[in-house]
């Protein structure tokens, strides 16, 4: 299997990325996507991508940061995307989780921060060639119209998709794949979204280290547990694990042009 988003370039791996890949590989977790979240974290993930072979690293600024961006540092992004085994742009996005909240957030970038910086990263995308990952939270339908209006139609993922099944309906006519994460073994609120999105349009995901699935919800999570979370949507699919296993690395390797892995 292939955990398409987990943050091994952050703090929390520091100096355990050979252990914590070499556990996944235990469990049947072989090929690792590390996405990103500003300049630094980038910089981080290619790093890994040329240290471990089975990681590949995916570029990007997590909406959270848009008003970090400067052209100087956009100008970077640029040059990173043209590096070996970067395969996305991502994370991007839009996240209202915070807005409005309290005081204590005042400084969290506006709606009209992030959509302009998204813009300019899709944007990016199109011009290295490169599928994106999309974080929203609390922002599908501004994201469903953003897209619809830039004429970004599929080459991406929305990852850890948390929204109604009408929105997943609408991002799969879009042509774009939805992944899931730990969080669908907390509650059945997701369980018909995933019967819904085709076979062939999803994707695995642990986003490490946030969101363990149970039985490890609370602790650091990391891709050897992404094996619950696989168990969890195959059971929904009514189909085997292996099955599973199958298509969505068939998914993970056509959406962003890895080569199959040898047996």
């Amino acid at each position: 299997m292939i955990d398409t988003h987990a943050h091994l370039n952050f703090e929390k791996f520091e100096g355990e990325v050979a252990a914590v890949i070499s556990r996944a590989k235990a469990v049947g977790i072989r090929r690792f996507i590390v996405p990103s979240s500003n300049l630094e974290t980038s910089k981080k993930a290619i790093h890994l991508s040329h240290r471990h072979p089975e990681i590949y690293a995916a570029i990007g600024l997590h909406p959270i940061h848009a008003s970090e961006l400067t052209i100087e540092a956009f100008q970077r992004f640029y040059s990173l995307a043209s590096q070996p085994k970067v395969v996305a742009i991502g994370e991007i996005g839009l996240d209202y989780f915070y807005l409005n909240k309290t005081s204590e957030y005042a400084h969290y970038p506006s709606k009209e921060e992030q959509l302009a910086v998204l813009v300019q990263f899709l944007k990016l995308a199109k011009d290295a060639n490169l599928p994106i990952i999309l974080h929203c939270r609390e922002a599908y339908p501004d994201l469903l119209n953003l897209l619809k209006g830039e004429g970004v139609s599929g080459g991406g993922v929305i990852h850890c998709f948390m929204g109604s099944l009408e929105e997943a309906e609408a991002f799969l006519k879009m042509g774009f794949y939805l992944s899931f994460a730990g969080n669908i073994t907390y509650s059945d609120k997701l369980d018909e979204v995933v019967r819904v999105v085709p076979l062939e349009r999803l994707l695995l995901e642990t986003d490490a280290p946030y969101l363990a699935p149970e039985p490890y919800r609370g602790k650091r999570n990391e891709p050897a547990f992404m094996v619950e979370t696989a168990q969890k949507i195959a059971q929904l699919k009514g189909i085997s694990l292996a099955e599973l296993e199958k298509q969505t690395d068939q998914n993970v390797e056509r959406l962003f042009s890895l080569r199959k892995e040898e047996e």
